[in-house]
């Protein structure tokens, strides 16, 4: 007497019933380009609206100067929303590694590189620090980033005031102003932004073709998941948040470099500012989404924006409500493809398992 034991298939959950789609295909429909197109078309119309002032190469250059401090922060917050987290401090620790650094190079003296090199490792130590203690929180402790993070917002600015008094340090070496600050290479290219652009194509490398980038997306994509296939998630938190810090700390350096003081109350908005670009780019906040290049193009969305409103002679107020508008849709067309996307998913297994019970 012989048994027979019905057919049995495996199914991959998002691989039914999806064609294989081109390079070009993929492209179109990656949000990134679509916001790139955007921002395309805000270029064209200041260019237009003012020709001899906003379409010249040295409004460029200062669009580019000012967005390259984002740029670095917007790199590790990349990393962060991907694992589904949110690092609301990094403004902070940006002030806090700033402040002391610029206290740890005013005690040595002096205006060489050998101040300058204590003050750089200073910076980066700090926004290490910040980041690590956030990390351990929110991996080991459990507490959700949100609450981790926005604790440590106001410990390292209120930190950064008790230590200063609340008014800001300028003695900065002449060395990072000149060199980093105001710099240029070649004449044009200013020397913050190339620094920010090293920072931004290592941190896509590492994204994509990394093994510490396959961690991150499958953290974001499924905690559990990963946690069963080895990853090991604990650690991974920490370090993706060390990142997050350790750049907050190098944008402090670059900020001391750029306007030769401290800044202790003009970095309020950059957490918000640097959120609003990544999601903005196409990384989604759900998590296990996200480029580098997207979040670039997120950043020059609101800089175009009041840099065209200021020379056409709007209030710049008007950036606030035209960003905000942009990261609602934003989220909200980040939403819909998931819902489609799952939609899909479970259509195709109905339909399998539909044909399979037929065949059966």
């Amino acid at each position: 007497m012989s048994t027979s034991t019905p057919p049995t298939e495996t199914v991959a959950i998002g691989t039914l019933m999806e064609p294989k789609s081109s390079f070009l295909q993929r492209t179109v429909r990656a949000q990134a380009f679509q916001i790139f197109l955007v921002l395309i078309a805000i270029v064209l119309v200041f260019s237009l609206l003012a020709p001899d002032t906003f379409a010249q190469w040295s409004n460029f250059r200062l669009i580019i100067q000012n967005a390259s401090i984002l740029a670095v922060l917007g790199v590790g917050m990349t990393y962060v929303i991907i694992t589904a987290g949110i690092d609301l401090s990094i403004g902070s620790v940006l002030v806090f590694s700033g402040v002391v650094s610029a206290m740890a190079m005013r005690a040595v003296g002096g205006d060489g590189w050998g101040t300058a090199t204590i003050g750089i490792v200073v910076a980066v130590a700090s926004g290490l620090m910040w980041g690590i203690f956030n990390g351990l929180l929110i991996a080991k402790a459990k507490i959700p980033p949100l609450i981790v993070t926005l604790g440590t917002l106001g410990m390292a600015l209120g930190f950064a005031q008790i230590l200063t008094g609340g008014v800001d340090v300028r003695e900065v070496p002449s060395v990072l102003t000149t060199t980093i600050g105001y710099g240029n290479i070649f004449g044009t290219v200013p020397m913050i932004s190339v620094i920010a652009l090293f920072f931004i194509v290592v941190g896509a490398i590492m994204l994509h073709f990394t093994r510490f980038g396959l961690y991150t997306f499958a953290v974001g994509s499924s905690e559990i998941a990963a946690r069963r296939v080895g990853v090991n998630v604990d650690r991974h938190l920490i370090k993706v948040y060390a990142m997050s810090g350790g750049l907050a700390g190098v944008a402090g350096i670059l900020s001391l470099s750029q306007f030769s003081t401290t800044a202790i109350a003009g970095q309020t908005q950059t957490n918000l500012n640097v959120i609003a670009a990544v999601v903005i780019g196409g990384t989604s906040l759900f998590g296990g989404v996200g480029t580098i290049v997207g979040t670039v193009v997120g950043l020059f969305i609101p800089a175009v924006l009041q840099n065209g409103f200021v020379i056409t002679g709007v209030q710049p107020f008007w950036q606030q409500v035209a960003v905000g508008a942009v990261l609602i849709i934003a989220v909200y067309i980040d939403q819909a493809r998931r819902s489609a996307a799952m939609r899909g998913n479970s259509q195709g297994l109905w339909r399998k398992f539909v044909s399979g019970g037929r065949r059966g």
